[in-house]
């Protein structure tokens, strides 16, 4: 699934062709994805102009100016840019291409969803107040997401650490492989508990933090199995992992086998002498 970075680099990619320009028409060729495109874009949609495009979590929202389309990649899904009918991409919707937003300099937005996992849905009020974003945490790249509030929030919580880092309403966007990342970086073990972890630690782990995704976003994010930008190339940080899906082979510090571990769901991947 894109995490952060990957949502970060597709609005880089995706907002200098969008912003400022006026919609022309909607075409929905399938409307079932994770929550149905609403029925009525067709005739809200067409002649408004898009403002800006921004980031809540892994939500790229693009602002109207009436409202706000909120768009989510979900499992496998991509956006792809298509210049007056000439892409590199074949013009002709394939199998996976659900949903494309055409503006009247014929630049077309495709959302191409294998999985179908993905959303494209409108709000009219507040974005902020949407059901889906009404409740998160703060942005890991911002002021608002440091050592002090972690600690305070995380007081009396038996929750692990890694569990942590990917649960939306303490922070967003950071997802399994950069939570392996960062807590690697930190030197911190993913099971240990969050309520047990002080204030310095936090301090080096939330610097860790903003210094991972940062690098992931100017690697253009991580491609693993289905994820590539909007001019259809993928991204790199996955060549440079410290544990993420290197179980058994030798850590890059000490030399000792990365662990794997299942932790809700997820594989954790750590170095039992690195990371305590």
């Amino acid at each position: 699934m894109p995490e952060l970075p990957e949502v970060e680099v597709t609005r880089l990619g995706i907002a200098p062709y969008l912003e400022g320009q006026s919609i022309a028409s909607v075409v929905v060729r399938n409307p079932r994805l994770r929550w149905p495109i609403p029925v009525n874009l067709s005739s809200i949609l067409p002649q408004a102009t898009i403002r800006r495009v921004t980031r809540r979590a892994k939500f790229l929202l693009l602002d109207c100016g009436i409202g706000t389309l909120l768009i989510h990649l979900g499992m496998s899904g991509s956006l792809r840019i298509l210049q007056g009918g000439k892409t590199v991409f074949v013009d002709l919707p394939q199998k996976h291409d659900h949903f494309d937003l055409v503006l009247t300099d014929r630049t077309i937005l495709r959302l191409r969803d294998p999985r179908r996992f993905g959303a494209v849905l409108w709000h009219s009020g507040n974005i902020l107040q949407h059901p889906l974003l009404m409740n998160l945490g703060p942005e890991p790249l911002t002021e608002d997401f440091n050592a002090a509030y972690l600690f305070r929030r995380t007081r009396q919580c038996r929750a692990n650490i890694k569990q942590m880092l990917m649960n939306n309403q303490m922070v967003v966007g950071i997802g399994n492989i950069y939570a392996n990342e960062a807590l690697f970086l930190a030197g911190i073990n993913p099971k240990i508990a969050s309520g047990r972890i002080g204030l310095k630690r936090y301090e080096i782990l939330v610097q860790v933090v903003r210094t991972i995704l940062s690098q992931a976003i100017a690697a253009g994010g991580s491609s693993l199995r289905d994820f590539i930008n909007s001019d259809g190339n993928k991204g790199y940080f996955q060549n440079h992992y410290w544990v993420y899906a290197r179980s058994n082979l030798s850590c890059k510090k000490c030399g000792h086998a990365i662990k794997q571990i299942k932790q809700g769901q997820r594989s954790t991947f750590y170095c039992t002498q690195c990371q305590r």
